[in-house]
C-alpha cells in the first residue's frame, strides 16, 4: 500500500496534476505583435514586464510560428488545428466553415465551459450567424468582428454595448468576469479565449501607456504604448488567476497572430506581416502551467499555432467523433521535456486572393444605433450565412501563391505565379535572414522537399473542396 501511494506521489510530482484533473485554459493572442516586439526578445525600449515575467517562469518558445502571415487564417488554425486553406480562410476577413470542429466544441465534450473575448475575425458577431462565436462553441462571448481601439463597441452575444477603457484591459475585464463566474458556479474547468485588438494599426495608445515612451517619436509612443497596454492586460489576467487560487492548474498560452508590422521588429528575420518568410510568421509565445511546467524552460523546437488544438485535445482527453485531418501536432511531449525536435514538417501556403474588409468600429456603431432604436440591421450579408457553402472546386495540380515547407532546420519556398514555379532553399540555423539561397547547391534536397510539400498541398486542396465533411 505504501509503495503504491509513493508511486502515485512521484507520478504526480513528475507530470503535474493527475490526468483526471483537467486544467483551466486561457488562450491569449496579440494582433500584429512581431517576434521582436517584446522586451525579452531584445527590444531595448519596450516595457513589457508581465510578458517578460511570463517568459521567465514558463515554457518560452523561441521558434513559434503563426500558421499564416495574416490574422484571420491564423486564428482559424488555433480553432481547428488545421491549416486555414483547408476551410477557405485564405486572408483577413475570411471565415471559418460551420462544418469545422473548433477547440471550444471539442472541449465542451469533456465538461469545459467556454468563453471568447475580444477580436473574432472568423465570421460575424451578430445574432443568427452560423459563424459567430456562439455558433462556434462558445457559451459566453463578448467579441468584435475585427481589431478594435480604446472605448470599443463590442458584441455581447449579439447585443452591441459601449465600453470605456484601454482596449486590451477592457477585453481582459470581460474574460475575468467570465472566469470569476466559472469559479463561483464551480463550472470549472473552463476555456477562455482572449484575443486583443492591439497592436494593430492605427496605433492609438491610452495616455497612461503612451507616456511611458516620452523620448521616442509619436508613432513609436503609440505603437509601444499599445503593446504595454496589452502587457498590462496579461498581468491583470495572471494576477486574477492567482487571486482566485487557480493559477497552479491553469494553462496560460500566449502568442501573436502573425509577424511584425513595418513599425515593429522581426528580430532580424526576413520579411514582415503578409509574407511567408520568417519575419512574417515567427511570433513571441509562452506557455505557463505551474502544475505541469514546474521550472522555467526555453525551447528551440519549431512549433505552430496549429499545434494548440491537438495539444489541448490530448491534455483534456476531449473526444472528437469525426476529426478531419490535422496539420498541428500535440506538444504534450514538449511540455514534459521529451521532445528534442519536431517530428513532423510544417507547411505554409499564402494563397493569392484578397482579404475581405471588416471595419469593426463602423459595423459595431451601426449595430448599436439600430439596436438602440429597437431594430436589427437588415443586412444579411454581414451575417455570413453562406460561410459553409463550397461553390468552387480547386485543381489538384496547380498550387498558386507562395508556399513553404519546413523540415528540421531547412525551409523550402515554392512560389507559383503565372503557371511558373520557382524554389528557394534556406538553412534556418545558419541563415535566419533567409539570404543565402541554396536551391542550386542542394538539388536532391529541393526535389525531396518539393515532393512532400506538393503532396501536402494536394491534401489541403481536397479538404478545401469539401472531402473532409
Amino acid at each position: 500500500m505504501r509503495e503504491a501511494a509513493l508511486t502515485l506521489v512521484l507520478l504526480t510530482w513528475a507530470s503535474g496534476p493527475l490526468a483526471a484533473d483537467k486544467p483551466n485554459i486561457v488562450l491569449v493572442m496579440a494582433d500584429d505583435q512581431g517576434w521582436g516586439d517584446v522586451h525579452y526578445n531584445g527590444d531595448p525600449h519596450l516595457k513589457t514586464p508581465n510578458l517578460d515575467d511570463l517568459a521567465a517562469t514558463g515554457l518560452r518558445f523561441d521558434r513559434f510560428y503563426a500558421a499564416a502571415p495574416v490574422c484571420s487564417p491564423t486564428r482559424g488554425s488555433v480553432m481547428t488545428g488545421r491549416h486555414p486553406n483547408r476551410f477557405g480562410c485564405f486572408k483577413w476577413g475570411h471565415t471559418l466553415r460551420p462544418q469545422e470542429v473548433t477547440i471550444a466544441e471539442a472541449l465542451k465534450t469533456v465538461g469545459y465551459r467556454t468563453g471568447h473575448f475580444g477580436k473574432w475575425h472568423l465570421g460575424s458577431v451578430r445574432k443568427g450567424s452560423p459563424v459567430n462565436p456562439g455558433a462556434s462553441g462558445f457559451d459566453r462571448w463578448v467579441s468584435a468582428p475585427n481589431f478594435f481601439d480604446n472605448d470599443p463597441i463590442l458584441s455581447d452575444q449579439g447585443k452591441a454595448i459601449r465600453t470605456t477603457g484601454e482596449s486590451s484591459l477592457v477585453t481582459a475585464d470581460f474574460a475575468i468576469d467570465f472566469i470569476r463566474q466559472c469559479v463561483k458556479d464551480k463550472q470549472t474547468p473552463f476555456l477562455a479565449v482572449v484575443w486583443f485588438g492591439s497592436p494593430h494599426s492605427p496605433h492609438r495608445a491610452a495616455e497612461e501607456f503612451r507616456k511611458l515612451y516620452p523620448d521616442l517619436p509619436a508613432n513609436k509612443q503609440n505603437f509601444y504604448g499599445e503593446i504595454s497596454g496589452l502587457d498590462a492586460a496579461v498581468g491583470k489576467l495572471r494576477a486574477e488567476l492567482k487571486k482566485l487560487g487557480i493559477r497552479e492548474n491553469t494553462l496560460f498560452w500566449y502568442c501573436s497572430d502573425n509577424g511584425a508590422l513595418p513599425v515593429g521588429s522581426t528580430g532580424g528575420h526576413r520579411g514582415r506581416k503578409g509574407q511567408v518568410y520568417e519575419g512574417g510568421l515567427l511570433v513571441p509565445a509562452v506557455i505557463e502551467w505551474p502544475a505541469r511546467i514546474r521550472a522555467p524552460r526555453t525551447t528551440s523546437v519549431r512549433c505552430n499555432t496549429s499545434d494548440i488544438y491537438p495539444t489541448l485535445v490530448e491534455i483534456t482527453g476531449a473526444k472528437v467523433k469525426k476529426q478531419p485531418p490535422l496539420d498541428g501536432i500535440s506538444l504534450v511531449p514538449l511540455l514534459d521535456g521529451k521532445m528534442a525536435s519536431r517530428p513532423k514538417p510544417m507547411g505554409f501556403w499564402d494563397y493569392p486572393i484578397g482579404g475581405i474588409s471588416t471595419p469593426s468600429a463602423k459595423w459595431m456603431a451601426e449595430l448599436y444605433k439600430a439596436q438602440q432604436a429597437g431594430k436589427e440591421p437588415d443586412d444579411k450579408q454581414k451575417l455570413r450565412l453562406d460561410a459553409g457553402e463550397i461553390r468552387r472546386k480547386y485543381p489538384l495540380d496547380k498550387f498558386p501563391g507562395h508556399a513553404a515547407w519546413i523540415a528540421g532546420d531547412w525551409k523550402l519556398h515554392r512560389i507559383e505565379k503565372n503557371n511558373k514555379v520557382a524554389f528557394e532553399l534556406y538553412n534556418l540555423v545558419s541563415d535566419r535572414a533567409e539570404k543565402n539561397d541554396l536551391a542550386q547547391k542542394e538539388p536532391e534536397r529541393v526535389k525531396a522537399m518539393a515532393t512532400a510539400l506538393e503532396k501536402w498541398q494536394r491534401s489541403v486542396v481536397r479538404s478545401l473542396n469539401g472531402e473532409d465533411y
